[in-house]
């Protein structure tokens, strides 16, 4: 006996015929013929008497009905599995275009985040050769004696607190490192994180070079000048890099980069970091990382190791930089408009190189650094398959 069903799934029409042969009743007689050669007008043959109230009938018959009952269940089920079964498929192919489309709207583009990390390199390693040259011109603190600060004439040093402040900023730069892996578009949030970092230490060595200020404490011991001497001056740059330019590490011995902070640069630029891309939900992970900050950067004045003025100044340029730039990549009207003043910034042009084809504001999704084995998605597509039916 053949069968069909419709099945409709959004929008999908299929017509799904079953042929079922198995355990047919035996085949009526003909019905006779008349001379025009068209069967006569026998809607059926005539049914068959019922059984007998006791129980008693034809054997035959019974299983005869039985079977024809287990193939229409079957015939059923076979539909019910086919329904089921282009349900989930036209499940799967509606994720697959989400997937793509989004991938059109938010391309990874790896090589540009490559081109913002060579970019913040540069510029990292460029601002330990101004703080090596600036170092030669800190005046000696019996000539030129640390300036007057409002801070530091209400708050006393305390020794152990500069120490605080690099704990919480190898904190800071630890959580968010592990929060960016963590990303699924990490490529475009890298980039932005490289460019704000290279341009933010570019400014620095600008304003350290032109304006240097004498050492804000007697407690300070700088390393003693080299002048004349390349070589020497060039085994400072290396040991300041290898060693961050941390107090931890012994490689901070130079003096000179005090206008403006760079570790009010790194404490304050990894916390809005860490909560421009961190899910609603998430509120205690973010405030437990201000507060970090905070405490990280009060402890640079109550350790005396920078002017007021190197935090006030790092800090307006860390989050004004930050807020320009996603405030021009989350507004999409701003891009082409004629009269926004944020375009006339100098690194317009580079905003572009990085955002061009940046289409939609970067979602806050989290997903594996590595894709799982082929093998295994596999696997696990059959175990959801399974545990759909």
């Amino acid at each position: 006996m053949a069968a069909s069903e419709l099945i409709e799934d959004d929008g999908v029409r299929i017509q799904v015929e079953v042929d079922v042969a198995s355990t047919n009743p035996p085949s009526s007689p003909q019905p006779a013929r008349v001379a025009n050669g068209n069967p006569s007008r026998h809607d059926a043959p005539p049914p068959p008497p019922p059984p007998p109230p006791g129980g008693g009938g034809d054997e035959p018959d019974g299983r005869s009905k039985r079977s024809r009952l287990a193939s229409v269940l079957a015939q059923s089920q076979l539909v019910r599995s086919l329904s089921g079964g282009l349900r989930r498929h036209c499940d799967y192919v509606k994720i697959g275009a989400a997937a793509d489309e989004c991938g059109e709207r938010l391309p990874a583009e790896w090589w540009k985040t490559a081109v913002a990390f060579l970019y913040a390199i540069f510029n990292l390693v460029f601002t330990t050769v101004v703080i090596t040259i600036v170092h030669e011109r800190v005046p000696d603190k019996s000539v030129s004696p640390p300036l007057p600060d409002k801070f530091f004439d209400y708050v006393d040093r305390v020794t152990w607190a500069f120490t605080v402040t690099e704990v919480n900023g190898l904190i800071l730069v630890g959580l968010w490192t592990v929060q960016w892996l963590l990303l699924r578009h990490r490529s475009i949030i890298g980039r932005r994180c490289f460019f704000l970092i290279g341009t933010l230490y570019m400014y620095r060595c600008v304003t350290m070079y032109i304006t240097t200020l004498p050492v804000p404490g007697k407690h300070m011991v700088c390393a003693p000048k080299l002048y004349s001497n390349s070589s020497g001056k060039i085994w400072r740059i290396l040991r300041l890099i290898s060693g961050g330019g941390l107090s931890l590490t012994g490689s901070h011995l130079m003096c000179g980069d005090f206008l403006y902070s760079g570790h009010t640069v790194m404490l304050t630029l990894s916390y809005l970091f860490i909560k421009e891309y961190s899910p609603r939900w998430m509120w205690w992970y973010v405030w437990f990382c201000w507060l970090l900050s905070a405490s990280g950067v009060v402890c640079i004045l109550i350790g005396h190791e920078h002017y007021s003025i190197d935090v006030v100044i790092g800090y307006f340029v860390t989050t004004r930089v930050f807020w320009w730039y996603h405030t021009m990549a989350n507004n999409h009207a701003l891009r082409q408009a004629p009269n926004n003043f944020l375009s006339r910034t100098w690194w317009n042009p580079v905003f572009n190189f990085l955002e061009r084809n940046v289409q939609t504001t970067v979602p806050v999704v989290f997903s594996l650094p590595l894709l799982l084995p082929s093998s295994c998605r596999q696997r696990y597509r059959i175990v959801e398959g399974a545990r759909d039916e």
